[in-house]
């Protein structure tokens, strides 16, 4: 695809998502949120840069980390994530935070102005993940960290049937790219590839659980990747793919619940000191 018009889908595909995340989405990727918190160990005053932050969930426990003396900016292609994010952050009281509508190929931040950049389970989206992750080091300082999060392997995550039922009815060229961070040590050395050091790689197991095939379906459909595809779809459309979905799923099915299994690949890094 070419990359403005990614850029475009990816935009109004989370405005649509948005008013659905947050409820589908916190609990199922909290364990890899937290790994990548624990490894970059964010320290009280720091200056920290969280991006394709949706609505918030890294950023708002990022700048409770910092505490009153630091900083967090949220940045995010999506305008009504970044919307999401400030009412989040405005509600619980959290000043030390705020968000801003920004392409990750093009951050609109000074250079070493940050002491740690964080993407979690964004860089799948960015049409060239490398330029994304040169303006980091761009915008980090000598020393600054990086926490990265993104899928692990396709055939580790039971819920990328997903993408091929999406492709049956409407092409999205999304669905093909999404895994390609998550395979083998790729993440590793595209960090390496942008002269980043101490990078290390850790992946990891999760579950995504869900009540019921209906709560399954609007993680899946309504408040993913997706949504922008699924807003094209008829009833009858929507009805032919949540039953294929849920056949695809069923293998994880608990009742009247579902436990699906997935894999997170969690990297960190840091920026070069010059002597």
């Amino acid at each position: 695809m070419e990359p403005r018009l990614q850029r475009r889908v990816q935009r109004y595909g989370w405005d649509l998502a948005a008013d659905d995340y947050e409820a589908l989405w916190q609990a199922q990727l909290a364990d890899a949120q937290a790994r990548m918190l624990a490894e970059v160990a964010l320290r009280p005053g720091e200056q920290v840069l969280d991006v394709a932050c949706g609505t918030g969930l890294v950023t708002l426990q990022a700048a409770r980390a910092v505490g009153p003396h630091g900083h967090v900016i949220g940045v995010d292609l999506s305008a009504r994530m970044v919307q999401a994010g400030e009412q989040r952050a405005q509600a619980r009281g959290l000043h030390n935070a705020r968000f801003a509508r920004m392409d990750a190929e093009q951050l609109a931040l000074a250079d070493t102005s940050v002491d740690v950049a964080l993407c979690a389970l964004g860089l799948m989206y960015v049409p060239k993940p490398e330029r994304a992750l040169r303006e980091i080091v761009r915008v980090l300082r000598p020393g600054g960290r990086v926490g990265l999060a993104v899928w692990g392997e396709r055939e580790r995550c039971g819920w990328s049937a997903l993408f091929p039922i999406v492709d049956a009815e409407v092409a999205t060229e999304v669905c093909p790219l999404f895994f390609r961070l998550g395979q083998g040590d790729t993440l590793a050395r595209l960090c390496a590839n942008v002269e980043l050091c101490d990078v290390r790689a850790e992946h990891i197991n999760a579950t995504l659980r869900y009540a019921d095939g209906e709560e399954a379906c609007r993680a899946a459909f309504a408040g993913g990747p997706v949504a922008l595809a699924w807003s094209r779809f008829d009833a009858v459309a929507r009805a032919r793919a949540c039953a294929r979905y849920l056949d695809a799923i069923a293998p994880w099915r608990t009742g009247a619940g579902y436990a699906v299994p997935v894999e997170f690949v969690i990297v960190t890094a840091s920026k070069t000191v010059p002597f």
